[in-house]
């Protein structure tokens, strides 16, 4: 499948939204998936400057068919933040009439977040998959850190949003977070086969990204080895 994926990380105020200063100090990735011999294309969690990435995808000769969410913050799809009002998903949709693929648990935050109507949303359980062209998608259920947090396995990769980083996790402490979920979520993880390379939410660690065994070796958050390994390492 190599050679016919097409998968792009952008960094946001670098390749994107690049006069944006929220932007450039929530260093968020977005992603683009796709199949190069269709054209077709997915934008993973498009906010600040969604156009930007509908840019990006056309000038590599591909076209837009859908949108894929790890969650509804506001620096991953758009939204009001800390008294600021950011564009992403919203913006997205009105240039681009498309598919926007949840998890199921997360299509009121995202509709409420963005404005967007909650049928304008495709929701989506744990192990569901999602095609672009002939690139398979496999949507992975992880809360912990919103509800309906989900990551993304195709073809030796995760792009785990803001469930697992290569050092550190997503916080549980904003509202629908869980602590306890979130060391499911990272055991499950733990446990994908394959060794795929961990593509996460944010860059926050030297590298942009890792193979899953590097992660685990020495990322803290898998120095746990139970709930209760878990709760004092987090705090409670």
């Amino acid at each position: 499948m190599d050679d016919r994926l097409y998968f792009r990380q952008l960094l946001s105020g670098r390749d994107f939204a690049k006069s944006d200063p929220i932007a450039q100090q929530m260093r968020n990735f977005s992603y683009l998936i796709g199949d190069r011999e269709t054209g077709d294309t997915l934008v993973v969690d498009p906010a600040y400057a969604a156009n930007d990435l509908v840019d990006i995808a056309e000038s590599d000769g591909m076209k837009l068919s859908g949108v894929l969410v790890t969650h509804h913050h506001p620096d991953h799809v758009g939204g009001s933040m800390m008294g600021f009002e950011l564009k992403g998903l919203a913006e997205l949709l009105e240039r681009q009439n498309v598919p926007v693929h949840v998890n199921s648990l997360e299509a009121e935050w995202v509709s409420q977040i963005t404005g967007i109507a909650r049928t304008d949303l495709t929701a989506h359980e744990h192990g569901d998959k999602v095609n672009v062209g002939d690139v398979e998608i496999e949507l992975l259920h992880t809360p912990g850190h919103t509800p309906g947090s989900q990551c993304f396995l195709l073809d030796g990769r995760l792009v785990a949003g803001d469930t697992l980083f290569l050092e550190g996790c997503g916080r549980t402490d904003f509202p629908g977070g869980d602590v306890d979920e979130m060391f499911r979520s990272l055991q499950q993880l733990a446990q994908l086969s394959g060794d795929p390379m961990v593509y996460p939410g944010h860059w926050y660690s030297t590298e942009p990204s890792a193979l899953l065994s590097d992660v685990r070796r020495t990322n803290y958050v898998y120095r746990a080895s139970n709930l209760d390994q878990w709760r004092m390492l987090m705090g409670g």
